[in-house]
């Protein structure tokens, strides 16, 4: 029993210094690996020796350079503002103007004569432009002699069947000075000269000019016609009660059409409804005849989260606006066909500036979706379509104005309101302008080239009376210094001399002369005789008489512009009109925009004259839009 317990024993004592052995050898190696390790950690570098700064930076420049060696980058040219790297030091110090007043300045202590002046005064004391502007992360300072855009020369001569001088860039409807569109008309109300609103023919022949002129050099508009007469499109028409229909019906002159009955009595902006949901296009187009009263609205999603409504109403007035959500224009009471244009955003615009004053108030509404159509009375309705532009209809719309309201016995195109000049008797309501003739006359001859119609002629060749009429007389015909004849754009006593209007009146002539060679006459310049016979029996007009007398008023403004051109060149600017020869007083220096409008006008008679003045004082009055000045003695 013995013997086995100390066998026992002696067995445990063997397990007991096994593990102790075992625990030795682990707690050894855990030892010496973590010894190892602090050994490597805190091991430390020999001293660097002190380097200079002289040292580092050459080391500096020796790394770049075998770096740039070894990764070459492609060089960029920064558009950076110039500078010396140089900071100036300046001081503070009064300027004394023309011994008047001070202004304050600052001026660099190493330097005699450098002064900075403020651009405040320099701005309002050499009447010069500029302003701040931010880009390719620099700040800049941009100085202008003036704010008239760059005038370049032509690149090809002109000719009437082309863009007018730079009328595709003109906006007539956005003008402040424009009160609305008219809806009955379609050609802009102006208020230049009197709140009331009046239709100003020089405005009306721009806005048509304009259009003509967009619609050669912007691409084809995107359109969608959502109406067009097919009978599969009536289920798209909402009708607001049993006494209500919409049917398609077959028109003698339209084909088929839609014809809408609802009753008159329904609230405005209530009727036959068609969704139309257009985000893009805001020019609207349709044709229509209503029988008896109604309503055409078109609902519009703005960016100022209001619905507004525009109402066409078959009434005599102009327009109306609530002050709220509804805007109105009168379209007349008719019962004839007619296509109506209008541009949704601006009659938006206009509506809610609306004001009884002259000055219209400016609004940054816009449209976000023309929504729907909603036609109210009875009502034939055909080709309602939205588009980005309808260039061509606005352009008709002129021209038809033009046909409508010519004075068949003066042939002119009168201005039914007051112009008062400083300095000259008052023109009462009726005067004639040879601004507003020759731009008609420019307008006119494009609709001839377009539309081949032989009334159009007939205006044209009205038009030149008040050409060979005095302004006492009733026409435009002035003449300088006894010699040099003149067409005057505002037929003033005594007479005024305005350059720009003159030179738009001659180029009216042309047009008119150039049509007449280019689509009237043969290869051999003459007009056949069956041409002149026929035209003789339809219109009332003498092809020859007519081309010979347009052609004596051209040459006589030609001679008139070339001898007088150096009148109007003050040496740094341009003059507006002659006044101070007239009237013997200051000169009235023209507006940069003038002066641009100046530029416009010579770059076209450079194209179609050879006489060198044209030529010489385009690139005079160039110079002065960059702050060259004539030579002095």
């Amino acid at each position: 029993m013995n013997l086995r317990y100390l066998r026992s024993l002696a067995s445990g004592r063997k397990l007991f210094y096994l593990f102790c052995l075992l625990v030795l050898l682990v707690s050894t190696y855990i030892f010496t690996t973590y010894r190892n390790i602090s050994c490597l950690t805190v091991k430390q570098n020999p001293p660097i020796p002190a380097v200079s700064q002289e040292e580092l930076e050459a080391l500096k420049k020796q790394w770049l350079a075998e770096y740039m060696e070894k990764n070459p980058v492609k060089q960029q040219n920064f558009d950076e503002p110039p500078h010396d790297g140089t900071q100036k030091s300046v001081l503070p110090m009064e300027c004394f103007i023309n011994n008047d007043y001070a202004v304050s300045c600052l001026k660099e202590m190493d330097a005699q004569e450098d002064v900075y002046m403020p651009f405040s005064f320099l701005q309002k004391y050499f009447e010069v432009y500029g302003k701040m502007k931010h880009y390719d992360g620099y700040d800049r300072f941009e100085f202008t002699q003036s704010f008239a855009k760059e005038v370049k020369k032509p690149a090809s001569k002109y000719n009437f069947k082309g863009v007018f001088m730079t009328f595709e860039s003109y906006n007539v409807e956005v003008r402040d000075r424009v009160k609305c569109i008219s809806a009955i008309e379609s050609v802009p109300i102006s208020t230049q000269w009197g709140p009331q609103g009046y239709f100003y023919p020089i405005q009306i022949a721009q806005f048509g000019l304009s259009h003509y002129s967009k619609n050669l050099v912007q691409k084809p508009a995107e359109q969608t016609v959502y109406e067009s007469g097919k009978a599969k499109d009536i289920g798209n028409w909402k009708l607001p009660s049993q006494h209500s229909s919409a049917q398609v019906i077959e028109d003698p002159l339209h084909g088929k059409v839609v014809r809408i009955i609802t009753p008159e009595s329904l609230p405005l902006g209530s009727g036959a409804t068609l969704l139309l949901g257009n985000t893009i296009e805001h020019v609207m187009s349709l044709d229509y005849r209503f029988v008896g009263n109604g309503s055409i609205t078109f609902y519009l999603d703005t960016n100022n989260k209001k619905q507004y409504k525009v109402h066409f109403v078959t009434q005599d007035f102009l327009m109306d606006f609530d002050y709220k959500l509804d805007i109105k224009y009168g379209i007349g009471r008719g019962k004839e066909w007619r296509t109506l244009t209008r541009d949704l955003l601006i009659d938006l615009k206009k509506g809610v500036s609306f004001s009884k004053s002259k000055q219209i108030k400016k609004s940054s509404i816009l449209i976000q979706k023309v929504s729907k159509i909603v036609i109210r009375g009875k009502c034939e309705v055909d080709n309602i379509t939205l588009s980005t532009y309808s260039h061509m209809n606005h352009f008709r719309d002129a021209v038809t104005w033009m046909q409508k309201n010519q004075d068949p016995l003066s042939g002119g195109w009168r201005n039914d309101v007051e112009r008062k000049l400083a300095g000259f008797e008052t023109l009462k309501p009726g005067w004639i302008s040879a601004m507003g003739q020759g731009q008609a006359m420019s307008l006119v001859a494009r609709a001839f080239y377009m539309y081949n119609e032989s009334k159009l002629i007939k205006s044209l060749a009205r038009a030149l009376k008040p050409f060979t009429l005095s302004s006492q007389e009733g026409g435009v015909r002035a003449v300088f210094m006894n010699k040099y004849t003149w067409y005057e754009e505002y037929p003033t006593t005594p007479s005024l001399f305005v350059l720009n209007g003159f030179l738009y009146s001659v180029i009216g002539l042309y047009d008119f002369k150039t049509l007449m060679e280019e689509r009237l006459q043969d290869s051999s310049g003459q007009f056949p005789p069956a041409l002149i016979e026929s035209y003789q029996r339809e219109v009332g007009v003498d092809l020859r008489a007519t081309y010979r007398q347009v052609s004596q008023l051209f040459d006589d403004g030609m001679t008139s512009a070339a001898a007088m051109l150096p009148l109007y060149d003050g040496g740094s600017r341009t003059f507006y009109d002659l006044r101070h020869y007239v009237l013997k007083t200051q000169p009235n220096v023209a507006r940069w925009d003038y002066h641009a409008t100046h530029l416009c006008q010579l770059g076209l008679l450079m194209t179609i004259s050879d006489d060198p003045v044209f030529r010489n004082f385009f690139q005079y009055w160039q110079g002065y839009t960059k702050g060259k000045v004539a030579d002095h003695n």
